[in-house]
């Protein structure tokens, strides 16, 4: 967060809102509330959140407690920091939470009435639930769609053997992050939108950038909802331009769809989930209606192929940091699959320690740091504390990853803590490690993400060692974050791959 920007802009209108604020400050019922830190007039906590809000509102409850209230310009806040905590909310207390503070950008085209992330839990909520369940993430879809994503993997073994060959150094976030899109893009429309390596098919991958860094950014009218007509830093404006250009490629997409399955006659034969979707959608529009199917795209990208990208990245850079470790994962396939083989997807239930680096990997780095934003729907106690109507909710599951009362050593990559306690997992029943949340609003794509994540990260180590730029030391890996709407490593992993 820029600081001196945002404190020009939201001091440039103090003004206007200091009397609507203020008049509005009377419900506050502090002696319920949580506690927390002091919070200044018209701003309250807003300066004390920072560039990284997972690691200082961390630090602010090691002094007030696991439930802690903040004030964030006119928004009550409520911040959970525990595994007992967050049981209680998300799971205790499942419906009071399970609505969603909506951010201003995610307003673009009116994305927030139609998206399965932002709406209320609800009948509408329940059918895209419905839909993604069945039709893309069920384990027999799934399973079906596993020669798909061998293809993918394969490309991407290629291309880091390429950059074998000519002495290339690959950034291994970009190429995660370009197979993570090509394997949504495919699944979804039968196409690739983007090439490894290369400049081609960029604007896709700018334009999913672009929303993301919009639904990121620092915004004053989310922590004063009054300005959201105004949109003070343009941050709507820009993200609606996004939106109309996705929407414009994805209306040529569903057109030339329908052209072909006209001209096939072969409308009941289901190639990819566009097509599942315009089923549904012909059979009945109330059901699925056109710009609901644009609406959920954007979400399946934006989910997909950007927490995936993440999370195999910050691993590749763990084990970069850890040579050990890194040598243990190939050792560990090469007994399952040879040196010469390819890894299954049934392979993954056979690699203990590579299982073990993946969920270090979420505790360590949680791909959501504070989770997406809940809402109470109602005054809730929690804690002998009372969570009112209206307020947000973060769940700093990153706090939660380093908590010293859960975990021993935990600043520290030990993959390793897992094989003496495998029955710790991160699907939502244990809430120590909790990186997609849990209970109703438990992130969908989950069961895809188990397997992308993992079947990358071996890609990557099975047939390569790797070597650091231009003679770096181990201890000079960067491993500084970016706060944004996933965590990003601020500075990307980029290495020289050695065949093996």
């Amino acid at each position: 967060m820029d600081l001196f920007i945002f404190l020009l802009v939201l001091f440039s209108i103090i003004w206007t809102v200091s009397l609507i604020l203020t008049s509005n400050s009377k419900a506050r019922k502090s002696s319920k509330l949580p506690p927390g830190p002091y919070q200044f007039p018209i701003i309250g906590n807003i300066l004390q959140l920072g560039p990284k809000p997972h690691q200082s509102i961390a630090q602010l409850s090691k002094t007030y407690g696991p439930l802690m209230s903040l004030k964030l310009g006119s928004i009550t806040t409520i911040v959970v920091s525990s595994p007992e905590t967050a049981k209680s909310v998300l799971q205790t207390h499942d419906l009071s939470f399970s609505s969603r503070t909506i951010p201003s950008a995610a307003l673009a085209l009116n994305h927030g009435e139609f998206s399965m992330v932002w709406l209320p839990v609800g009948n509408k909520w329940r059918q895209l639930r419905k839909i993604c369940r069945e039709q893309m993430f069920s384990v027999s879809r799934l399973d079906s769609g596993q020669d798909l994503r061998k293809e993918k993997l394969e490309k991407l073994r290629d291309y880091v053997r390429e950059c074998c060959e000519t002495g290339r150094v690959v950034d291994i976030g970009e190429a995660a992050f370009t197979t993570s899109l090509n394997l949504v893009s495919t699944t979804l429309f039968s196409t690739e939108f983007a090439q490894l390596g290369s400049d081609s098919s960029q604007e896709m991958k700018d334009l999913f950038w672009g929303v993301m860094k919009c639904l990121a950014k620092p915004n004053l009218a989310d922590f004063f909802p009054i300005l959201k007509s105004v949109d003070p830093q343009g941050i709507l404006k820009q993200n609606t331009i996004y939106f109309e250009r996705l929407f414009n490629i994805f209306d040529g997409i569903i057109d030339e769809k329908l052209k072909f399955r006209r001209s096939t006659k072969n409308e009941n034969e289901v190639h990819d989930l566009l097509d599942a979707l315009l089923d549904l959608n012909q059979r009945d529009e109330s059901e699925l209606s056109r710009i609901d199917i644009k609406h959920l795209l954007v979400d399946l990208f934006v989910a997909a192929a950007d927490t995936t990208s993440n999370t195999v990245e910050w691993a590749m850079t763990e084990l970069l940091r850890n040579p050990k470790q890194m040598s243990r994962v190939k050792t560990e396939i090469e007994d399952i699959v040879g040196q010469n083989g390819q890894i299954q997807e049934s392979d993954i239930s056979k690699l203990p320690f590579l299982q073990a680096v993946v969920k270090e990997t979420f505790r360590l780095h949680p791909v959501v740091p504070l989770l997406v934003p809940h809402k109470a729907e109602a005054d809730t106690e929690i804690n002998g504390y009372i969570v009112p109507k209206n307020a947000q909710v973060l769940v700093n599951v990153w706090a939660s990853g380093r908590d010293t009362n859960v975990w021993s050593n935990a600043d520290v990559f030990m993959p390793e803590r897992f094989l003496s306690h495998s029955e710790i997992d991160f699907r939502g029943k244990d809430f120590e490690l909790i990186p997609f949340g849990a209970g109703r609003r438990i992130c969908p794509g989950l069961p895809l993400a188990y397997r992308m994540v993992h079947l990358m990260v071996a890609t990557f180590v099975h047939k390569f060692g790797w070597k650091l730029e231009d003679g770096k030391k181990l201890e000079e890996i960067d491993v500084t974050e970016k706060f944004g709407l996933t965590l990003q490593k601020a500075i990307p992993m980029k290495a020289f791959p050695i065949e093996m």
